[in-house]
């Protein structure tokens, strides 16, 4: 699988990531948990991206790749539920970071974010303080931030942080028009989140209270249908190509607790980018329709 060079990190991702949310939920065993994720691994999927929300993903990681510890990139998100430390103080980065090193079983975590907190937040000298402290103590490699908008922005532009996540899809081109090429200028490295956009097109109504719900009204306001139908190509490969191969993306994360699925999106993401005639009609849809979108809702 391709790598790329992180920015200006010094790391080094697979163009496909894994995103381990989904292995985190207790419905799904162990044993699926450890097969997936190796087989990831085996697969050339050298980042894993987790966080301390999503159940018991981190303790899976540790359970089952920590043996493997140089095969991969470790990207994770905290600043809350740090146990004894108030949420979104320099107590909860230090002890959020150290128990979660814990319960990963590993001695660093090569990226660490600022989970999605408000731009107001974002911007404390303290916590951004707390960051710097944990770099230079070896626990994490790269300080990092995952949002979007106005707090996104701040954060590629600030030169605090090495990494961002962020929401880049068909439905979601707030963050690749306006901060990724500010990305590539800082040399920040960037994850794609949600590059399938939840794959909202397999609802046949509007899934109302879905995290998909957004995306599916979108989609339909742009009517991609026909330029993927032209392209001969299905919605996941449509989607996962547009997202991985979009300007300044160094790696989509797609979470998965199917083997058969992560397998597919492996393929997938190996095609390469869309063809140029096909990028410009979903671009032109854009222009056409979402040009007043804000990042993801």
């Amino acid at each position: 699988m391709q790598q790329r060079e992180f920015g200006t990190t010094g790391l080094k991702v697979s163009v496909l990531g894994l995103g381990a949310g989904q292995i985190g939920d207790a419905r799904h065993s162990e044993d699926l948990a450890g097969t997936l994720m190796n087989r990831a691994l085996d697969h050339g999927v050298t980042l894993v991206d987790t966080a301390r929300g999503y159940g018991l993903s981190e303790q899976r990681i540790g359970r089952h790749l920590s043996w493997r510890r140089h095969d991969f990139i470790l990207s994770s998100k905290g600043g809350y539920d740090a146990e004894g430390a108030q949420d979104w103080t320099p107590a909860a980065i230090r002890l959020g970071i150290e128990q979660a090193l814990t319960r990963l079983r590993v001695d660093w975590i090569d990226i660490f974010h600022l989970h999605s907190c408000p731009l107001d937040v974002l911007r404390q000298d303290d916590l951004l303080g707390a960051l710097d402290d944990a770099v230079a103590s070896g626990l994490i490699r790269v300080a990092a931030y995952s949002g979007e908008n106005t707090a996104l922005h701040w954060a590629v532009t600030s030169g605090h942080f090495g990494s961002v996540e962020t929401s880049v899809n068909l439905a979601d081109q707030w963050s690749a028009r306006h901060v990724l090429p500010q990305a590539q200028e800082a040399g920040v490295g960037v994850i794609a989140k949600r590059p399938i956009a939840n794959a909202a097109w397999q609802y046949a109504q509007r899934p109302t209270g879905q995290y998909a719900e957004a995306y599916w009204e979108r989609l339909g306001v742009l009517d991609l249908g026909s330029v993927r139908q032209g392209a001969g190509l299905e919605w996941d490969e449509f989607a996962l190509r547009f997202a991985a191969y979009t300007p300044g993306v160094h790696s989509a994360i797609v979470g998965t607790a199917n083997i058969g699925n992560l397998e597919r999106n492996i393929e997938l993401a190996q095609r390469g980018p869309l063809p140029l005639d096909v990028l410009t009609q979903i671009h032109a849809a854009w222009d056409a329709h979402g040009m007043n979108w804000s990042g993801e809702v």
